[in-house]
């Protein structure tokens, strides 16, 4: 037994002492101008800090600006069925997306207010976000455009406690994505 306790002290010894520091000799003279060359073959590429498209009209709307003429859909307290009030407001997110909008993908952004617990929550807002995406697609917006997150109760809009603030946290938003 002590045999083997001494052997593995040994070998332990021996493995963590290792070898003997030597610094490593780097050759950089063939790097750097390699380097040099590909530095130099870049070309300049000016890009605007927004994407930016033509509407119907002519004019030019950065993606932000579609953004904020995309409507929110509103829900009832624990629902995830669309209102008829909100039917118009899913008829404009469409009329916006497959126009000015149609370069873009489309982020559909499912909350809730804060009742109910945070996985009930997370699920809610995703059964809403995939309601309003079956809308869109009804009403002829490509699939392959459109995803879907939740949020749950994470991105509240309003932080009262009131009725009327926890009616504007549950809704599903429109998000462009490029």
């Amino acid at each position: 037994m002590k045999s083997i306790v001494l052997s593995s002290v040994v070998t332990a010894l021996l493995l963590f002492t290792g070898c003997a520091d030597k610094e490593p000799v780097i050759d950089d003279s063939s790097t750097n101008q390699q380097v040099v060359q590909e530095v130099e073959d870049v070309k300049t590429e000016t890009v605007s800090s927004e994407n930016s498209m033509m509407n119907s009209s002519g004019m030019n709307m950065s993606m932000s600006e579609i953004e904020n003429q995309l409507p929110a859909i509103y829900f009832a307290f624990d629902k995830f069925s669309i209102s008829s009030e909100m039917q118009s407001d899913i008829s404009t997110g469409v009329s916006i997306a497959n126009d000015a909008g149609s370069d873009f993908n489309v982020k559909l952004e499912g909350n809730c207010d804060e009742w109910g617990s945070d996985e009930y929550n997370f699920a809610l807002g995703l059964k809403r976000a995939n309601a309003v995406k079956k809308a869109l697609i009804a009403e002829g917006v490509s699939e392959s455009r459109v995803s879907m997150v939740s949020y749950g109760e994470s991105n509240p809009t309003c932080s009262d406690k009131t009725q009327e603030c926890w009616s504007k946290n549950r809704r599903v938003n429109f998000k462009l994505l490029p």
